[in-house]
């Protein structure tokens, strides 16, 4: 755990279920992320899911999940979590699955201190993120230093 006074962030680094605080554990922060990614949100199991991927061994898998904590609330304020590709070159080799700040959060820099705490993680490793064309949180990765390098297109059945 990291702790930035100057807005006294409390940043949990989870790379195991027993990493988690006391104070949450892995259904209140699905819950917490399903709820704060709104209207962009993802299921709760889908949500668990990435927390077990994240969580895996096994080869190719792995990652972690942040927490960040504003003055020792016992509350996330925000979360993130960053999933390894097992790939390398043409896919980079972590993907910034979830990123989210509580409604009560947004607009105090929270977001790119979990963001920036998470590419210092992930370096020299490259990083990609799937994000909607109008979600408004595209500004701030692309003030991060992301750019836009493909549009995704899926065939759904």
């Amino acid at each position: 755990m990291s702790t930035d006074t100057a807005q006294k962030i409390n940043m949990h680094e989870i790379y195991k279920p027993e990493d988690f605080p006391e104070w949450i554990d892995q259904d209140k922060l699905a819950h917490f992320l399903h709820e704060s990614l709104k209207p962009y949100e993802d299921t709760v199991e889908d949500i668990k899911s990435a927390f077990d991927y994240a969580f895996s061994d096994a080869e190719g898998k792995g990652g972690y999940i942040l927490i960040a904590e504003e003055d020792e609330s016992k509350k996330p304020i925000g979360s993130l979590v960053m999933l390894k590709t097992g790939m390398s070159g043409y896919v980079p080799e972590h993907i910034l699955l979830f990123v989210a700040v509580a409604p009560e959060g947004r607009g105090k820099g929270i977001g790119s201190k979990i963001i920036n705490h998470a590419f210092d993680l992930c370096k020299p490793d490259p990083v990609k993120l799937h994000v909607e064309y109008d979600n408004p949180a595209k500004r701030l990765y692309e003030r991060l230093g992301m750019t836009t390098k493909y549009a995704e297109m899926r065939l759904e059945r």
